[in-house]
């Protein structure tokens, strides 16, 4: 079978696109044959937030009114992580990094054809283990982790490589309808939103199938 182009707008600091990959994930593993050819692509919840990042609490409760707000939907995000087999607690990660590098990132390994381990560390580092995904350091072992140069990956992003076409994507993106992330574009046509769960994942799987 053929695959099917899956393309995937996503921002690591996400929740909600951790889970969704999850759910893809629990899915793919249960396919006879892969069924998509799955690409990454750049989806920035917070471009605005300096390149340090900022203390992830404050700034939540600065934009969700408060504490009491953010603890429900950190709540939420664990009920919806545990239905997802995730063991993610919203709590962990102290800082909100800006992503543009975690998005270099990802496009540097889609040139090498490692996009879908680098995605699935840059969640596992933020959301796990807490680490601070818009720092050269951390990013350079993740790469180097997925197989990556992790010293040219370094020097990269010591530059502004590719920085103003990862921009422009996001905004084209934009500019096309994507609102919100995760957002899955099935064969350039179909469009799935949001965290899905896996028996939609099986059901898609199942009619690809039946049409190849």
């Amino acid at each position: 079978m053929t695959p099917v182009s899956l393309d995937v707008f996503i921002d690591p600091v996400c929740p909600w696109c951790y889970i969704g990959k999850a759910n893809l994930d629990r899915a793919l593993a249960g396919a006879p044959v892969q069924p998509f050819a799955t690409a990454w692509h750049p989806f920035q919840l917070n471009p605005d937030l300096p390149r340090e990042g900022v203390a992830k609490r404050a700034y939540l409760e600065a934009k969700f009114g408060g504490k009491a707000q953010v603890d429900a939907i950190h709540e939420r995000l664990r009920e919806a992580a545990r239905k997802a087999g995730v063991a993610l607690d919203p709590d962990i990660p102290q800082r909100q990094p800006n992503t543009l590098d975690a998005h270099r990132l990802i496009h540097w390994a889609g040139i090498e054809g490692r996009q879908d381990p680098v995605v699935t560390a840059l969640f596992r580092a933020y959301w796990d283990e807490g680490r601070d995904i818009g720092d050269a350091a951390v990013l350079s072992a993740i790469a180097a982790g997925a197989g990556m140069d992790g010293d040219a990956v370094a020097r990269l992003l010591t530059t502004d490589a590719d920085a103003d076409d990862l921009m422009a994507r996001d905004r084209d993106a934009r500019e096309k309808g994507v609102t919100a992330v995760p957002t899955f574009l099935i064969a350039r046509q179909y469009v799935v939103s949001g965290a899905q769960p896996p028996e939609l994942w099986a059901d898609v799987i199942r009619d690809i199938a039946s049409q190849a």
